[in-house]
């Protein structure tokens, strides 16, 4: 099985896509996909979604994992992550990929084994758990630990 993990961001979108053979975890690809902060919104969101859709058509993934959605303080924030990840939902919709939500706890405690981690921590097992992987930044490591997460949790947690 092949799983595409996703880290939305308005700024920033991460992935990094895996393949699952029962037990074993081995690297594909992964990346970051930044936006022009001076575009306008809709310029930011259309980038999401052909840069994601043609993610998934190079690498086939057969489910997609992204982290639940949380609340920031700033309502504004909030709403500007919902509605990136609404771009990088619709495109793996766009192709028929079924997505899985993991909570950001689930996802560090499967990676690291608590679910306060730092992301330190979880870059660090991403180097044990994935150690051929050059990752491209820190919300491609993210997206990484999504996709992982999703091996080990499966689709109904």
């Amino acid at each position: 099985m092949i799983v595409l993990g996703l880290d939305p961001s308005l700024s920033c979108t991460g992935w990094g896509v895996i393949r699952v053979d029962g037990p074993r975890l081995s690297h594909i690809a992964n990346g970051q996909i930044a936006t022009d902060a001076k575009a306008p919104l809709a310029e930011r969101l259309h980038h999401l979604h052909d840069a994601v859709f043609a993610v998934i058509g190079a690498h086939q993934p057969d489910v997609a994992a992204a982290e639940e959605v949380f609340v920031n303080k700033n309502p504004q924030s909030t709403l500007k992550l919902a509605q990136a990840r609404g771009a990088v939902l619709a495109a793996c919709g766009r192709a028929s990929l079924p997505v899985h939500e993991h909570a950001a706890r689930l996802v560090k405690k499967s990676v690291v084994g608590t679910g306060g981690a730092d992301k330190a921590q979880v870059q660090a097992m991403l180097k044990v758990l994935l150690p051929t992987a050059k990752v491209s930044g820190a919300d491609a490591a993210d997206a990484l630990a999504v996709a992982i997460a999703h091996a080990h949790l499966g689709p109904s947690l």
